[in-house]
C-alpha cells in the first residue's frame, strides 16, 4: 500500500502544477455537490468533504465560493459522472472518471484520445473489476492499534490498513468515508491527513518500460487537458 500511496502523492504534485485545471475541476465537483445535497457543509457532509479537499489542494476561496453560488442561484447546469475504462499504451489497465454535461462529446472526446495513442477503450466493466474503490486516509502514526480500535467502536469496515514509514494508510468502502473520518477526527482532533479521498486502487500493477513510458505520459497529458476528466487511475508502473 506504501507505493499506492506514493503513487498517489506524485500524481497530485503533478496535478498542482496545472492549477487552472485543478480550479476548474473542484468548481465543478463543488457547483453539482452542492446542487444535489444543499449549499450548507454542516448539513451536506459529501460537501463539508469536498471542501476540506479543496484547501488541502490550494484551490481559492473565491473558486470555492463561485461555485457555491451558482448552484445557491439555481443555475440550469447539469453534469453527470461518468467511468470510462480500457487499455492504455503499454498493456496497463486505465480508468478515467469525468464530470461532463454531453456524454457523446466526451466520450467521443477520449475515444479520440486511445485511437491517437494507439490504446484500447474498452467495455463497461471491462478493467474497473480489477480496481478496489476505496476510501483512503493517509496521516503521520507509527501505532495502528488505537487506530483500528477507535474504527471498529464506531462500526467502520476496515477493508485494509498499513503503517509505513511513520504514516499510516487506512482502507474502507466509499461510503463509509463521513462514518471513518468522523471516527478518526474524534480518536484525534489534530489529525493532519495527508490524503483523504475517494479512489481506484489497482489489485495489481503492470511493469511500463521503454517508448511505452512516454506515449503513456502524452495519452495521459492529452486526457487532463479535457475539461470534462476529473481523474485518471492506472496500474501502469515504471
Amino acid at each position: 500500500m506504501g507505493r499506492a500511496y506514493q503513487n498517489r502523492k506524485e500524481s497530485m504534485a503533478k496535478t498542482a502544477a496545472a492549477k487552472t485545471k485543478v480550479y476548474s475541476r473542484y468548481g465543478r465537483e463543488v457547483y453539482m455537490c452542492a446542487k444535489n445535497g444543499g449549499i450548507d457543509p454542516s448539513a451536506n457532509l459529501a460537501l463539508r468533504g469536498l471542501l476540506d479537499r479543496a484547501k488541502k489542494d490550494q484551490v481559492p476561496s473565491h473558486v470555492l465560493e463561485k461555485a457555491i453560488d451558482k448552484a445557491k442561484g439555481g443555475s440550469v447546469d447539469d453534469f453527470q459522472p461518468a467511468l470510462y475504462e480500457g487499455i492504455g499504451p503499454g498493456g496497463c489497465m486505465v480508468l478515467i472518471s469525468a464530470l461532463t454535461d454531453n456524454m457523446n462529446r466526451t466520450f467521443g472526446d477520449i475515444r479520440g484520445i486511445f485511437s491517437k495513442c494507439k490504446a484500447k477503450l474498452g467495455s463497461q466493466g471491462s478493467v474497473s473489476h480489477m480496481f478496489d474503490h476505496r476510501a483512503m486516509f493517509v496521516f503521520a502514526g507509527d501505532d495502528e492499534e488505537p487506530v483500528l480500535e477507535a474504527l471498529m467502536e464506531a462500526d467502520v469496515d476496515v477493508a485494509d490498513m498499513d503503517c509505513e514509514d511513520g504514516m499510516i494508510t487506512v482502507l474502507v468502502p466509499p461510503n463509509e468515508y463521513f462514518k471513518a473520518k468522523t471516527a478518526l477526527t474524534a480518536m484525534n482532533a489534530d489529525i493532519d491527513f495527508e490524503v483523504e479521498e475517494i479512489t481506484y486502487l489497482p489489485q495489481t500493477s503492470h511493469p511500463i518500460s521503454g517508448d511505452d513510458i512516454a506515449q503513456f505520459e502524452r495519452f495521459a497529458g492529452l486526457l487532463n487537458d479535457l475539461e470534462d476528466v476529473q481523474d485518471i487511475f492506472h496500474n501502469g508502473e515504471w
